[in-house]
């Protein structure tokens, strides 16, 4: 677990400032944070939760990003970038000024986090499970002064996947293993966002056994036999001279390039996945 805020320089937690109103949160990792609130100067090191601040109608009060925060397309445009999720450029983030810093425990590395969180307040997210994402658009609502639109985006997010779980009920799940890296090759399995999604959206990932995002061999997803290999866009971005070889090894299963950011964004984005997914489904069973 990240380092806790409370014994962190209160440089904005000062008595001393009547005319701004400060408010206590807790977490996804169950680390409190103090802001003042609403927060003014935000930086986000996630993307889908960057996507997440623009749909709570949030604009000048974002004031830094990552560079891979590419939605919206404004933003990545004319944002200050602070760096990658991985290596932040915390001169850059110092520079800014934030009032409050968001980020993910999985995408963004402790050590930035504990340097940061000694000087600013940092919200962390920790994403599992469709759940977890619900939990997470209702807190940084809350948390950004728009408790109202994070209310309503996530309720909406719900009730789509709620109909999409209802079409599901009797249909079969779909085997498939869903590849993220090649050389060496790389997939979802279980304990990952990834796998949850699957699981939403009808398909049995045939590497559930394994943890995290264990490497594989041709050889092994020809053992495993899966009705479906998904090539996921990102992080590695297959295209279509990719499909042969995995044909080639797995001559029996059905071969298909995924948009990575319906099974890997846990922010808004939330609200197009059941559509793709009951799309790809239809693909998938040549319908």
């Amino acid at each position: 677990m990240y380092l806790s805020t409370k014994g962190a320089p209160a440089y904005l937690r000062t008595p001393g400032n009547p005319g701004k109103m400060q408010r206590t949160f807790t977490d996804q990792m169950l680390r409190e944070i103090t802001v003042e609130h609403p927060p003014r100067r935000i930086i986000s090191l996630a993307p889908s939760q960057t996507e997440l601040l623009h749909a709570l109608g949030l604009g000048e009060e974002v004031v830094g990003i990552t560079k891979f925060c590419v939605h919206p397309e404004a933003w990545y445009r004319n944002k200050t970038r602070v760096g990658g999720t991985k290596q932040a450029k915390l001169e850059k983030v110092a520079a800014l000024e934030p009032d409050l810093i968001i980020g993910n425990k999985e995408e963004n590395t402790r050590e930035d986090i504990e340097i940061l969180a000694a000087q600013f307040p940092v919200w962390m997210s920790d994403i599992h499970h469709l759940s977890d994402a619900l939990g997470m658009i209702r807190s940084v609502g809350q948390l950004v002064g728009r408790e109202a639109e994070g209310e309503g985006l996530a309720a909406e997010i719900e009730r789509r996947f709620e109909r999409l779980e209802r079409e599901l009920s009797d249909k079969a799940p779909i085997r498939t293993a869903y590849l993220i890296w090649r050389k060496p090759y790389m997939l979802a399995a279980s304990d990952t966002f990834i796998n949850a999604m699957l699981q939403q959206a009808g398909l049995a990932n045939v590497f559930a056994h394994r943890s995290r995002y264990p490497e594989v061999s041709l050889e092994d997803l020809a053992r495993a036999n899966p009705q479906a290999i998904l090539l996921s866009s990102e992080p590695y971005p297959f295209r279509e001279r990719h499909l042969e070889e995995f044909s080639q090894a797995c001559p029996q299963s059905r071969v298909q390039l995924v948009d990575g950011e319906m099974f890997s964004w846990y922010g808004s984005r939330l609200l197009e996945a059941p559509g793709y997914f009951r799309g790809l489904r239809r693909e998938l069973l040549g319908g």
